[in-house]
């Protein structure tokens, strides 16, 4: 009987020592758990390129980690981009009305102003609280109604004011030619001229200097009464017809190419990369030659299986073609800024295949002929 106590008791104390080491492994895992890095700027950095016009849009929006912004634009300057667009959406900084969150659009014009990078700020993306009560209507991020214009003419204000010394460039909504980007309604010319006629005035109070760029108009061959949007030729005389002449400063324009080489010459009945082209040739007949045109997104895309793909090698040639094509030809162009750097995560569609680089950040082979173009090949400086 003693013996089993004694056995018992020497159980106990291995079972105690064993849940003591238990313990102490635990306290060390959880002291060894890697921990958040800082990411340290580091000297200013300036873009060096053989082509000041080319650029590309970052997408930098669903990116949460600093270091991975701070990493994805430090790769553009080193590609020889001095431009880039980015998106910054009313809904995510302004969540309810008066309330704003600068946290994420600070870290990324922070970060691009460190690798001397010249930021398009893309604005729009309607929050909750300016959008009609769900119980009523049923909208998208997309809609914005005429009675919160000035909501959003107030935002813009802010944002410019905010980053006067950062930001010169705002585009005011997106593609709004096209139904899905007009809250799938019916689009409306004459509605988007009057939201530049109340965000135009707004914009420059803020910062008198600051570029308003209208449009942002999607390439399309929709006819009138299309569910689907209107051709963005018959959409700029629209918006001319209404006035908005007086409330935009630059024109932004989207130029992507599909199947079709960049020289290919313009036609009103084909969407290809020279069609900002006949939007040139509006703005001329409307006495707006002086304004330039920016383009905003562009680009080829080489998915294996996408109908207007082309090969890895064309969209290569056509890439480094279109930006020499507006450095030499498009004197009214200060920017081609080519649909898209990188996104966080693949999005497993035809989209990847428009992407510089992938979202591990290894550089496709995009990536290395542009930076070869721009004369920066072989610059391996990232943080």
């Amino acid at each position: 009987m003693e013996k089993i106590r004694d056995i018992l008791h020497d159980l106990r104390k291995r079972r105690r020592t064993i849940w003591r080491w238990i313990a102490v492994v635990l306290m060390v895992m959880g002291g060894v758990r890697p921990r958040r890095v800082g990411v340290i700027l580091p000297p200013q950095q300036y873009v060096q390129t053989s082509n000041p016009k080319v650029g590309v849009h970052t997408r930098l929006t669903d990116e949460v980690e600093e270091w991975k912004i701070q990493t994805s634009l430090a790769l553009v300057r080193e590609m020889g981009a001095p431009w880039i667009v980015e998106y910054f959406p009313w809904a995510y900084i302004e969540p309810a009305r008066g309330r704003y969150d600068w946290k994420h659009s600070d870290m990324v014009i922070r970060h691009a102003r460190n690798q001397g990078l010249t930021v398009i700020a893309r604005l729009g993306m309607t929050p909750a609280w300016a959008r009609p009560d769900p119980q009523k209507q049923e909208t998208t991020d997309t809609y914005l109604d005429a009675e919160h214009y000035a909501d959003f003419a107030a935002f813009v204000s802010t944002f410019v004011a905010r980053y006067q010394a950062e930001i010169q460039h705002v585009i005011i909504w997106n593609e709004p030619n096209l139904s899905f980007e007009w809250g799938f309604r019916p689009v409306d010319p004459a509605a988007y001229t009057d939201l530049l006629r109340v965000v135009y005035p707004a914009a420059h109070v803020a910062n008198p200097d600051v570029v308003v760029l209208g449009g942002a108009l999607a390439p399309t061959l929709e006819p009138q009464g299309s569910s689907a949007g209107l051709n963005d030729l018959l959409y700029l005389q629209a918006m001319y017809a209404a006035g908005a002449a007086s409330y935009f400063d630059a024109l932004a324009a989207h130029a992507y190419g599909l199947g079709f080489a960049p020289e290919t010459p313009p036609d009103p009945e084909v969407i290809n990369f020279r069609r900002v082209e006949l939007l040139r040739e509006i703005m001329d007949v409307n006495g707006d030659a002086a304004k330039p045109i920016y383009v905003t997104e562009a680009g080829w895309n080489d998915h294996p299986r996408w109908t207007w793909a082309v090969k890895p090698g064309q969209r290569i040639q056509y890439t480094l073609d279109a930006y020499t094509w507006a450095a030499e030809r498009w004197p009214w162009c200060p920017v081609v800024a080519m649909w898209m750097f990188r996104t966080p995560a693949l999005l497993r569609n035809y989209q990847d295949y428009y992407a510089y680089v992938t979202p591990e950040f290894q550089p496709r082979m995009i990536y290395l002929a542009v930076q070869a173009y721009t004369g920066n090949a072989g610059d391996n400086t990232t943080p």
